[in-house]
Order: structure tokens, then sequence, then C-alpha cells
């Protein structure tokens, strides 16, 4: 079974979050019809905000962990810069997700010709500057050897 980006701690804390929060805006909605009814939306409609911010802080630590980033660092960006401009930063400057070797199962970043583990070949490059080249090139792009 294929485990989620999203670590279960982040789950248990967005659905706690979202219980609080439909609570709250049940509770202001059905059984408080003074002036704390308003109070109670509030608080419910922040909660349910939280709880979708705490997933998305969720989705970055996983995310960044399974591209092979530097996590911990991404999550506290996430997490403590305001206006969700760290979770804008990450998506904007996160890594590719990486290939992996069929000769050794390393992870190999994208772009490469060959797997820096064992060698094997990852893509077609070119035999004179050994640049990746694509499908369907007839010469090499960087150097203009035919392929």
């Amino acid at each position: 079974m294929r485990k989620g980006v999203i670590p279960t701690p982040a789950w248990v804390v967005g659905g706690l979050l979202m219980a609080l929060g439909i609570g709250c805006v049940l509770g202001a909605l059905v059984v408080h019809h003074g002036r704390d009814s308003g109070r109670f939306a509030v608080v419910g409609l922040v909660c349910i905000l939280l709880s979708g911010y705490s997933l998305l802080v969720g989705y970055v630590h996983g995310d960044a962990k399974r591209r092979g980033m530097r996590y911990v660092m991404w999550t506290w960006l996430a997490l403590l810069v305001p206006n969700a401009l760290g979770i804008i930063l990450y998506f904007i400057l996160r890594e590719p997700l990486s290939n992996f070797c069929t000769g050794c199962g390393a992870a190999v970043r994208p772009g490469f010709a060959y797997c820096p583990q064992c060698g094997a070949g990852m893509a077609i490059a070119c035999k004179k500057c050994n640049r990746v080249s694509q499908e369907g090139w007839t010469h090499c792009a960087y150097c203009g050897t035919p392929l």
C-alpha cells in the first residue's frame, strides 16, 4: 500500500481542528442565539482555516522529504513565515521528483544521462558531449553531432 504525502500527525491535527471548527459553527447556529454566537462562529471559521493550513504545512513536509530536499527547513518556513508566503515559496522553488535507476535503484535527478552510483544509462545521451537528448532528435542540440 502506498503511503500518502501528508504525514499522519498533520492529518490528526487537521481533523481535530476541523471537528472543533464545525462544532463551534454549529454551536453558534443552533445553540447560542445571543451575542456570543458571532464569537463562536468566528472561532469555528478560524479553526477550519487552521485545519487547512496544517494540512498544507504537512504536505510541504512530506513532499520536501519525498524530493530529497531540506524538509525540516521548509516545514519551519511554511509554518512561521506569515501570510502563507513560506508555502508559496516552497511551491515556486521546489526541486523536481527524482527518477530511479533501473540498475541499482538509486535516486537520480532528472536530466542525468547516467546513474552516479552504478553508471547505467538513464537517458539517450550524445556520444560526443554526453549531454542528454530527447526522443526523436536526429542531432544533438548542444554540439550538432548526429545521434
